[in-house]
């Protein structure tokens, strides 16, 4: 096992291996999952999913993509149901947390990816530049700093989130 799990995504036919994430970037998405469960619990708004869930983005050739935490609403889980395989589809909202061996094109492609896939909204954080950018369906990307709030409730009703929260 080379020093641990290897991680991997399946691109367009093409199995991609990825390094285990870091402490700070395994942080994140713990606590992004966590505020986006206790709010879907609170609501009955949808469910959440950690890192490492398969979403199917494309068939053939296939693509397997596994954000950092994932929101999907309670009417697109009730109509698939507590499946055990991969989801399929994209979920409303895909997060993903920039480590430092990404690079911007990949980050980018895989946002994209998402959106052209179905999610509402894609959220990538960085936590060296403490941002976060929220891609929309088209393409469209907005940067967000730590002196302001998300409003994520086109993907999830109602969530709004404070940078400043996500980066403590």
């Amino acid at each position: 096992m080379r020093g641990g799990p290897i991680r991997r995504e399946l691109v367009r036919g093409e199995l991609r291996e990825m390094s285990p994430a870091g402490a700070r970037h395994g942080r994140l998405p713990a606590r992004i999952a966590r505020l986006l469960d206790a709010y879907a619990a609170q609501t009955g708004a949808g469910v959440t999913f950690g890192a490492e869930t398969g979403f199917v983005l494309a068939r053939d050739p296939d693509t397997v993509r596994a954000p950092d935490a994932a929101f999907v609403s309670k009417e697109r889980f009730e109509a698939v149901g507590d499946t055990a395989k991969f989801w399929p589809g994209a979920p409303d909202l895909a997060v993903e947390v920039i480590s430092p061996t990404d690079s911007f094109h990949e980050v980018q492609e895989k946002a994209l990816e998402w959106t052209h896939a179905g999610s509402t909204a894609v959220l990538v954080l960085d936590p060296e530049r403490r941002t976060a950018t929220i891609y929309r369906a088209g393409g469209h990307a907005h940067v967000h700093t730590e002196q302001e709030t998300l409003d994520l409730s086109d993907a999830v009703p109602g969530f709004e989130l404070s940078i400043t929260e996500l980066f403590a």
